[in-house]
């Protein structure tokens, strides 16, 4: 989806790190490495973004931090495309009403972390979830959102490392 707006795969990538967890934050050196891009076409980035107010940096020790600009008009609607564009809100829309009762649903690994790695890893916690169900509708959603989902499931929360998506 996003592939036809933002021709740039380095701007692609900064928008999902960055508005698919507003606690998402990278320096350069570290975005480039995650990225597997050059510094200079992560710079190039940066520097239109931050100018756009999409943006924000700060210097902290000898680094330049960047995250989201929450400020900014736009960022629900970014944060909002960023999300369609990795099929979250596709996922959430087929299993919301369908599978139980749920008390959230959060995101783990790559994504959480604003990563498209290819590969979604979901926790569902709640009771009396309809495993059939979503057994039927993975390879559906796959398909809908070019992506392989991974989910698990929990009755109760510990402490879990993740993005909440669904509460």
């Amino acid at each position: 989806m996003l592939e036809s707006i933002i021709t740039s795969k380095t701007r692609r990538n900064l928008l999902v790190k960055f508005f698919v967890n507003i606690a998402n934050k990278g320096y350069l050196n570290s975005l480039a490495n995650e990225f597997g891009e050059s510094t200079n076409s992560v710079r190039k980035e940066l520097n239109n973004l931050t100018s756009a107010g999409y943006l924000v940096k700060k210097a902290i020790s000898n680094k330049i931090i960047y995250s989201a600009n929450s400020k900014h008009p736009l960022f629900n609607v970014l944060q909002s495309i960023v999300r369609k564009h990795l099929g979250i809100e596709e996922i959430l829309n087929n299993i919301l009403n369908k599978i139980g009762s749920i008390d959230k649903i959060i995101l783990l690994g790559d994504y959480a972390k604003g990563v498209d790695s290819g590969v979604i890893d979901v926790l569902i916690v709640g009771k009396n979830i309809n495993k059939n169900f979503l057994k039927h509708i993975k390879p559906k959603i796959e398909k809908e959102i070019k992506r392989k989902i991974n989910f698990l499931i929990s009755s109760s929360l510990k402490s879990v490392d993740g993005l909440i998506i669904f509460q």
